[in-house]
């Protein structure tokens, strides 16, 4: 039986997992909801959901990978190989994986793109119809949209197909370090900016008239469901990092570790956009269009916009093909606790197999933009995220939880004697009663408050 892989550092371990969990969700839409739901206030409400839901399912997470030393596809049956029961759900967190990945290649292509345009020009001189009109044109463009997607699978199976160390963990240092240095370089362009003051008090000073515009209700959920969502739990991402490292440190320690980085390039996103958004008097509460057809407007007003924009996009791809990388290894990992394939063949077989599946996404836009999977304007992309954001993600969550809290799973004593294990802080004994109770009731909300909110 070949040797497990394991990673080089704590810190690529740290790098690796927070890469993973550092997404599009951080930098694009962190931003404008905590525009849309009051500012600083948001921001507060968003960390202690943090600390109450995201870190303890986190630590579940990682204690399944590093005490099966599997992926999610093989670390029930190695945990409890007579509780058949729990099997299923890695069969089902792999397609997860797959399914995320058929629609985040293409927002990966689309932020490429991006970053290659600005750096070639093409928003020097534009007009605000001309801003949107590119969008629209690249959507419209199947063969763009293929190229760009293909590119970043290629890349990312690449790298993987290098190894574990050589390959992943080596890339991962590089961009999550070039990823912090560009982030700080547009940060304080973006604080220095004329007319930043009143971005920087919106964003840093609470102001509970602002939440109470907004609906507090609608704020506390959209918080609870921010810091939820922000650390990719729930589809096995986190265990097959847990899996790659020893025993060193406590894993309450390391989830505190990874959430801090996450919630940090959130922080420092909202940081270089929303002071911007002030500078030039645009609305930081315009969704999701903010990243493709305000901010290019904003970078054409700018001095040195053609830089900054490039350095923006350059960001915004690192940021998404981190996660790229992340889920790409889950996957590699996954097959291969299935199948006996090398890293290399794996890698081919699944880099072909998903450049395929991720095709219907890229011409949902354009040559399938007729097909209207969740009613009149939605596309493939709607369909996949739905099925993913709303059911995968807090599904397997809760599956994690019940698995690492009750007797019919793996237990909470053989869950903590795993998390405990190393130096640093510890999992206690009254966190057991909101592990097991509170906690499924929160993420059942989440998942029931999907389809309404």
């Amino acid at each position: 039986m070949e040797e497990r892989e394991h990673l080089g550092s704590r810190l690529g371990f740290i790098l690796l997992s927070a890469g993973c969990a550092i997404g599009i969700g951080n930098v694009w839409k962190f931003p404008y909801i905590v525009g849309q739901n009051g500012g600083a206030l948001f921001i507060a409400i968003y960390l202690l959901f943090l600390i109450l839901l995201g870190i303890p399912v986190l630590c579940m997470e990682f204690s399944l990978g590093r005490a099966s030393k599997k992926s999610c596809t093989k670390m029930y049956q190695t945990l409890t190989p007579r509780k058949k029961g729990w099997f299923w759900h890695g069969k089902l967190a792999l397609a997860g994986n797959f399914l995320l990945m058929m629609f985040y290649t293409t927002v990966a292509g689309w932020m490429l793109k991006y970053f290659v345009d600005t750096a070639a020009g093409q928003f020097v001189h534009v007009t605000s119809q001309e801003v949107a009109d590119h969008f629209v044109q690249m959507n419209a463009d199947p063969a763009s949209l293929i190229l760009y997607m293909g590119i970043i699978v290629a890349l990312g199976f690449g790298i993987c197909a290098a190894g574990l160390q050589n390959g992943l963990e080596r890339m991962t240092k590089v961009i999550m370090t070039l990823l912090l240095i560009i982030m700080a370089i547009l940060a304080v362009n973006s604080v220095f900016l004329p007319g930043a003051k009143e971005g920087l008090a919106f964003y840093l000073l609470p102001d509970i008239s602002r939440v109470q515009d907004a609906g507090s209700g609608k704020v506390i959920v959209t918080a609870m469901n921010q810091a939820f969502f922000t650390l990719s739990l729930g589809m096995g991402g986190m265990a097959i990092f847990g899996s790659y490292i020893d025993k060193e440190h406590s894993l309450l320690t390391e989830s505190v570790n990874v959430a801090a980085l996450d919630t940090f390039v959130a922080i420092v996103a909202g940081m270089i956009i929303i002071p911007a958004c002030f500078a030039y008097q645009v609305e930081v509460t315009s969704g999701p269009s903010l990243i493709f057809l305000t901010l290019p407007n904003i970078f054409a007003a700018m001095p040195l916009g053609r830089l900054w924009g490039s350095l923006f996009f350059l960001f915004m791809t690192f940021a998404a093909f981190s996660t790229v990388l992340g889920v790409f290894e889950n996957i590699i990992s996954s097959v291969r606790d299935l199948f006996p394939w090398s890293r290399k063949k794996t890698c081919l077989i699944c880099g072909i197999l998903l450049f395929f599946l991720s095709i219907p996404c890229a011409l949902g836009f354009n040559i399938l933009e007729n097909v209207a999977p969740l009613g009149e304007g939605s596309t493939i992309m709607d369909l996949l995220d739905t099925i993913v954001s709303r059911i995968i993600l807090p599904l397997g969550s809760l599956l994690f939880v019940l698995y690492c809290t009750t007797r019919i799973g793996w237990g909470w004593d053989a869950f903590v004697q795993e998390a405990n294990t190393g130096n640093g802080l510890k999992v206690k004994g009254w966190m057991k009663n909101y592990c097991r109770y509170v906690l499924p009731l929160c993420i059942g909300a989440i998942f029931i408050c999907g389809f309404f909110v």
